[in-house]
């Protein structure tokens, strides 16, 4: 650490006469007291150069003692600003105790005091939490990236990570982010939800469980969509830990978030071009070349790009019992985007082709939404049984119906059932699985 650079940055001019005592607290509120502490706290570590000391531990708490000599503080504040040094010097700074917390999905931090986190899938402002200043926000960032061997600075200023808790950062300074630094990470949870979590949160119902682990098992090819947040990735381990320990399965991400606990689990990862520009592997280089590990299923994060279209081959040659997700509000939209990527990839195909494409290699398209209440929910499963004239058709087997929502902003609503008898049934009896949940 370069005490010259890091005074530098933050630019700290509180004098030690400024606030004394608890009576300040008329003007001043309790955390604004000791956040000011802190930044003086961490002026007078840097001062001192706290790296060159053989007793760390014992020079920090004498200097916050020192600093905090002639204000009058209880013991709880002192704790208080004791645990922001201590996160400052061996944690991630201010973000240190949420990075921590399970029940947080996300951080957000828009500015020093805006910072936003997601609970139960609800983004709400932390005003515990601050930042002294745009600098302190760049020097936590890279804080966190420095051990992954990236950086963060004008000529780089948007890095996209992942941490070594498998949690997905991305951060961008200016001059891409014109209102300073901001930094997202989505956290990555160590004890993913399994059917019986989703089914618990009413996520689903049993029937819908029953039909989608039936296809699972009978290989069926299965498209999950939604939006962002909407519990896409966590809906396709949930899926994925349907497949039978002794198949040999291929996992492509660009952060590796899925757990899976058969035995015999490839998991492959995109890399990033390096300072150069170069060295980048794609979603689609690692699809291509699963396609020459001989996997038994192949499943794919997100589909988002060129390799769509290598994705669609592998499900018509022979890689049945694959497993997507897509950004799409319907399992209609879902299909519209498949053949946009597919175009996108730069073949010579004309959209009758893809969508015969589309139509042999999709069987089920699930989709999964985080409604206003916060709640994720299964919204439809659809089987595609062919086409309308020349568009690809949807037989909506699974719904949620919304009724309403209470006082308390909550959503009501009920599952229904939308037919008889799906068609991919004499697909999943053909492989000698029996449910017993349609009528015939």
């Amino acid at each position: 650490m370069n005490s010259k650079n890091f005074v530098d940055e933050f630019n700290l001019t509180i004098e030690k006469e400024e606030y004394h005592n608890i009576s300040d607290y008329d003007r001043f509120k309790n955390k604004e007291l000791l956040d000011l502490l802190r930044s003086k706290i961490i002026q007078n570590l840097i001062d001192d150069n706290i790296n060159n000391q053989p007793d760390e531990e014992n020079f920090i708490r004498e200097v916050v003692d020192s600093s905090l000599d002639g204000y009058d503080l209880t013991l709880e504040q002192r704790s208080y600003i004791y645990n922001l040094i201590d996160n400052e010097v061996n944690g991630n700074g201010p973000i240190t105790e949420l990075l921590k917390d399970k029940s947080i999905t996300e951080i957000m931090v828009n500015g020093k005091d805006e910072i936003y986190i997601e609970i139960d899938g609800k983004i709400v402002k932390d005003d515990s939490v601050s930042f002294i200043n745009d600098a302190h926000i760049i020097r936590t960032i890279q804080r966190l990236i420095q051990p992954l061997g990236r950086t963060i600075d004008t000529a780089n200023p948007m890095v996209d990570a992942r941490l070594s808790d498998g949690s997905r950062l991305n951060a961008v300074i200016a001059p891409l982010s014109l209102k300073g630094p901001v930094l997202t990470i989505r956290k990555f949870k160590q004890d993913l939800a399994n059917i019986d979590d989703f089914l618990r949160g009413g996520a689903l119902t049993n029937d819908m469980a029953i039909f989608l682990e039936a296809c699972v098992k009978a290989k069926l090819n299965i498209i999950i969509c939604g939006g962002t947040g909407g519990g896409k990735t966590t809906l396709l381990n949930v899926l994925s830990s349907f497949i039978h320990n002794d198949e040999r399965i291929i996992t492509i991400e660009d952060a590796a978030e899925l757990k899976l606990h058969q035995n015999h689990v490839i998991s492959l990862e995109t890399r990033l071009t390096n300072y150069e520009g170069q060295g980048a592997i794609t979603i689609r280089d690692l699809v291509i070349n699963s396609l020459r590990m001989r996997p038994d299923r192949i499943i794919v994060g997100e589909v988002r790009g060129k390799e769509a279209f290598d994705m669609l081959q592998a499900m018509n040659t022979g890689h049945s019992g694959s497993l997507t997700t897509m950004h799409a509000n319907s399992p209609s939209d879902a299909l519209n985007r498949l053949e946009t990527l597919v175009l996108m990839a730069g073949m010579e195909i004309p959209v009758s082709a893809i969508r015969e494409y589309i139509v042999n290699a999709i069987n089920i398209v699930v989709n999964i939404a985080r409604l206003s209440d916060g709640k994720r929910k299964i919204t439809s499963i659809s089987e595609i049984v062919g086409f309308d004239n020349d568009d690809i058709k949807l037989n909506e087997i699974f719904k949620f119906k919304q009724e309403g929502i209470t006082e308390n902003g909550e959503v009501t609503g009920s599952f229904v059932t939308n037919c008889k008898r799906p068609k991919v049934m004499d697909k999943i009896k053909a492989k000698g699985i029996s449910i017993d949940i349609f009528d015939i």
